[in-house]
């Protein structure tokens, strides 16, 4: 299907529903109901009891209902992403979190059931070849055994979350969406969205930099008891959650989830934070470059010569096709379905989500891509970045319904492996010294970002959710761990401005997914190491990275890559990553010396 708004670049989500007041919305919504009521009374108290055949039965039945109930959500989210501020969409948005709170309160019972039988019994399951695609699915659920509560305290829990966590989730989104600002620029007031100012920092003016991250950050300060509140709640309630159900680490439920033990975690950060002097290196020389002492951190991520230019969105868009399409052809033809069927939203406006996001949804549904496109390089890449994932959820749609989304250590693979793939493409098209300096120094800043301020991120919600276990976490107090961590990754090399205290109150990875960020950095290591793979096995390296975003999660983390001779509980596999960024640094001082 063609888009008929492609020049516009909006969603087309006529390709779910006709629209927010369509019967088609409305019958499923009515038919997912019916149809958990059935299931439930079909199967409640008697999963442990089924034979195999009738296991494997439920599970597929299981699996269309959850295709069912998730369709008209995720159509819900989209349109409020789109614009949080248009009535119809705020109202589908609130119905379609009860609708979905509903669900899987109603289907809940499934998955205790298989959690919580005993090891005989599930065993007998396990073994079976004619269960072996839920395998995985089934041996990653009962990790959660001695953490789950009884049904009926289940579904209190997840009832009461509707005015609870997702309550202050949903007023961070809105809150945060409806900020305008107004700054000087060009000799004229203007008015900004959040997303265009924080593309600022990318503008060649140090002065225009630092006052749009200002202007944004002075902002979220002036809502400072609106964020402190949201941060508290979202950390008590986690603090709770880990109390009842016997978690020992705030960490520790998603370690489990991703299937990454605490340990590996922990090497995880701490050889990255063994290395920040390699980010503190990198800083010292982009000062010599911009011919400055020191640089602040609004200069981080400050042009250098060709990388200031402005892109324009259909230049951006074919870089990121061309990228892809250099490594293989299917990959370009998947990544230039979304600008074709219209899954791209990609210009900033007021009520609109900030950042950006590629939304999977299941194995039959196609994915969709959010940008906040303001047409600097760094924007380029994050084409690349989501479109990555998008490749990701496009090939892992062989899957079925239980293993589609990758673990959250693998999520971000695909849309790393791209950026790495965006900027071999950029450099081998130049033969300007000049030019290859400022695009190494962009793909080091990317691999800094995403691995020690990824770290730097972990690092201070991991410390919040332990200090929120003693009492109320001031603003004051927020601000002070911010500055705190962000201080040991900068240490001398870079100055932070005062406003910077502040950091902590845009990022939304806190509010919605508890220790995500930690896989950012996971992801970036790990593909340094693949892409040195490719980088060595040329063509022959394509079948196996395919097969690894194929699998989805049907096998855990470390069973993925294996294929590719990557082993995760290597000591050394975390440090041969920083080894490659440490090459990268030599060359780059090889170039400035030349």
């Amino acid at each position: 299907m063609e888009n008929k708004n492609a020049d516009a670049l909006v969603w087309n989500t006529t390709l779910l529903y006709p629209g927010p007041g369509s019967a088609e919305l409305e019958a499923d919504f009515q038919r997912a109901i019916a149809e958990a009521a059935a299931f439930r009374e079909r199967y409640r108290g008697k999963v442990a009891r089924l034979d195999v055949a009738d296991l494997l039965q439920a599970l597929k039945h299981y699996e269309a209902l959850e295709e069912l109930v998730v369709k008209p959500q995720l159509y819900a989210h989209l349109l409020f992403a789109a614009d949080s501020e248009d009535e119809t969409n705020k109202r589908l948005s609130q119905k379609a979190a009860e609708f979905g709170n509903q669900m899987s309160r109603e289907i809940l019972f499934f998955d205790l059931e298989l959690i919580q039988m005993d090891e005989s019994a599930f065993a007998v399951y396990a073994a079976d070849g004619r269960l072996a695609e839920y395998r995985h699915y089934l041996e990653s659920q009962r990790k959660f055994r001695p953490h789950m509560l009884p049904e009926r305290e289940e579904a209190l829990l997840k009832q009461k979350s509707l005015t609870g966590a997702e309550a202050f989730s949903r007023l961070f989104d809105e809150v945060s969406a409806s900020f305008k600002y107004t700054m000087e620029l060009d000799g004229e007031e203007q008015e900004f969205t959040g997303e265009e100012l924080l593309g600022l920092l990318h503008h060649p003016q140090a002065a225009v930099r630092e006052r749009a991250f200002t202007v944004f950050l002075r902002r979220h300060e002036e809502n400072a008891i609106v964020f402190s509140s949201v941060f508290n709640t979202i950390a008590l309630d986690h603090g709770q959650d880990r109390e009842l159900r016997s978690y020992r680490h705030p960490m520790e439920p998603t370690n489990l989830g991703n299937e990454i033990p605490a340990e590996v975690v922990e090497r995880l950060m701490a050889v990255s934070e063994a290395n920040y002097p390699l980010a503190q290196d990198y800083f010292r020389i982009k000062a010599k470059l911009l011919k400055i002492d020191r640089l602040k951190n609004t200069d981080v991520y400050a042009p250098i010569g060709e990388t200031g230019r402005k892109y324009a969105m259909e230049e951006a868009r074919d870089l990121a096709l061309a990228a892809y399409g250099r490594f293989a052809p299917d990959f370009r033809e998947i990544a230039a379905g979304f600008f074709r069927e219209g899954r791209v939203d990609a210009m900033p406006r007021t009520g609109k989500s900030g950042g950006a996001f590629c939304m999977g949804m299941t194995p039959s549904l196609p994915p969709y891509v959010l940008l906040n496109f303001t047409g600097n390089l760094r924007d380029v890449a994050t084409i690349v970045h989501e479109l990555g994932h998008g490749i990701h959820f496009t090939l892992a749609q062989r899957q079925i319904m239980v293993n589609y989304h990758a673990p959250l250590p693998l999520a971000e693979t695909a849309s790393v492996f791209g950026e790495m793939l965006l900027t071999r493409h950029l450099l081998e098209k130049e033969s300007d010294p000049q030019v290859k300096i400022a695009l190494l120094c962009a793909q080091i800043e990317d691999i800094i970002a995403t691995t020690f301020r990824q770290n730097v991120l972990t690092r201070f919600e991991e410390r919040m959710h332990l200090e929120r276990q003693e009492g109320l976490l001031t603003a004051t107090r927020l601000c002070e761990l911010w500055w705190e961590e962000n201080t040991r990754l900068y240490g001398d090399a870079v100055e932070m401005i005062e406003p910077y205290r502040w950091g902590w109150s845009y990022i939304s990875h806190f509010i919605h997914a508890r220790f995500y960020c930690y896989s950012y950095t996971f992801a970036e290591l790990l593909v340094l190491s693949l892409y040195r793979r490719y980088l060595e096995q040329g063509e022959a390296f394509i079948p196996v990275y395919r097969e690894i975003l194929a699998s989805g999660g049907s096998k855990s983390p470390a069973d993925t890559v294996r294929s590719a001779g990557i082993d995760l509980a290597a000591p050394d596999f975390w440090q041969s990553g920083y080894d490659v960024l440490r090459d990268l640094l030599e060359n780059l001082k090889s170039l400035i010396i030349s």
